[in-house]
């Protein structure tokens, strides 16, 4: 692989290989943006087909994680890291110390936390290592688990998202698709359920399907039979890369809304999407509420503080919606011209600042010179 051809595409700062013989840690932690802050980004283990495949998913996500953080209004820049590895055969405490003193060494300009394949546990070990990481244990006065914030931010996108395509933001009677019913999702459909909402499920796990069939009275149906199902919203919660080619034409949902990364294959079917009237909440804008709640751990973790920001999620995918329709361009775009254009007010603030930095040096080095 041509590694910095990738990182120019998209002007990434940093990428580190971490290798620890002894515990087996094979990792690659990314760098995407610092300009609105240290990188945030979790560490996800992933038992990848290759070593490129590896460096391309945390290259995808470090990029993904500077425009969640932006959009969200966090002052944080974007990072992420991929373990290459079984999460259910090939966990040891000394791989999570290892990589923790790998992200201490990084001296603040990357701070991790919990994503697929990784635990608050896991979190802990890491802990052990280094200040730089988030979504420890409440014990230690952290905030635990995201999952449940995370899907409290995208049942609040997905009521924006009704509000925009049906006039209403009540979700009590409309029928929701939901794809996969992991944790994020199991939450989410608590939500939905309360509402009054009726909901289909599917998850390559029998048993995490049963669970929402007997808790809320979901109907399941089989992993490729989702894309086609008669709803009003599709919710993709597992996977990404899911909206494409093959399942644009199967869609019968007027809204797509979950909590899953990189829904779309390519930008395509987002324009795609656009074509068709069927109305897309940009996903690292609805599911940025697990990366709201760990971030207040960074001013000392407060609950009401961190719920309240992730309230701005409805205001948010509403200014996304707003942009859609006032520029003509799919949401999937405006979403990116609303992240962007907060990167590029700080850059070009920063850049007055430094300046006005070197100005004021310049003149005093030539009163230097003139002593």
């Amino acid at each position: 692989m041509k590694f910095f051809k990738l990182m120019e595409r998209y002007d990434y700062e940093q990428m580190i290989f971490c290798q620890d013989k002894t515990s087996g840690l094979k990792a690659v932690i990314v760098i995407h943006d610092t300009t609105l802050g240290p990188a945030l980004g979790g560490a996800r283990m992933w038992q990848y087909n290759s070593e490129e495949e590896a460096v391309e998913d945390a290259l995808r996500l470090a990029r993904g994680m500077t425009y969640k953080n932006a959009a969200a209004g966090l002052n944080l820049g974007g990072g992420k890291t991929v373990i290459i590895g079984d999460p259910h055969k090939d966990k040891n405490e000394e791989m999570f110390r290892a990589f923790g003193r790998f992200v201490q060494g990084l001296n603040g300009r990357y701070i991790t936390a919990e994503d697929v394949g990784t635990t608050v546990d896991d979190m802990e070990l890491i802990y052990e290592e280094t200040e730089y990481v988030t979504g420890i244990s409440q014990a230690f006065g952290s905030s635990g688990d995201p999952s449940p914030v995370t899907a409290y931010g995208v049942y609040l996108g997905m009521k924006a998202a009704a509000k925009e395509a049906f006039g209403s933001a009540d979700l009590a009677g409309k029928v929701v698709a939901v794809q996969g019913v992991g944790n994020v999702a199991y939450h989410l459909c608590s939500h939905l359920h309360k509402e009054g909402a009726e909901l289909i499920v599917t998850d390559i796990n029998i048993h995490s399907v049963q669970r929402a069939v007997e808790e809320f009275g979901a109907k399941a149906v089989d992993p490729d039979e989702i894309y086609g199902v008669k709803c009003d919203i599709f919710s993709p919660c597992a996977l990404g890369g899911i909206i494409n080619d093959r399942t644009i034409p199967q869609l019968q949902a007027k809204v797509i809304a979950g909590s899953a990364n990189n829904q779309l294959e390519a930008d395509r079917h987002g324009e795609r999407l656009h074509e068709t009237g069927i109305l897309y909440a940009p996903d690292y804008v609805i599911n940025a509420g697990g990366v709201i709640n760990v971030a207040d751990e960074l001013n000392g973790y407060n609950r009401e503080r961190a719920m309240k920001k992730v309230e701005s999620i409805f205001a948010n995918i509403e200014k996304v919606f707003r942009i859609s329709k006032e520029e003509g361009i799919p949401t999937y775009a405006a979403a990116d011209r609303l992240a962007e254009e907060r990167l590029v007010k700080l850059k070009k603030s920063r850049r007055q600042f430094l300046q006005n930095e070197r100005h004021i040096l310049s003149r005093r080095t030539d009163g230097w010179r003139g002593c």
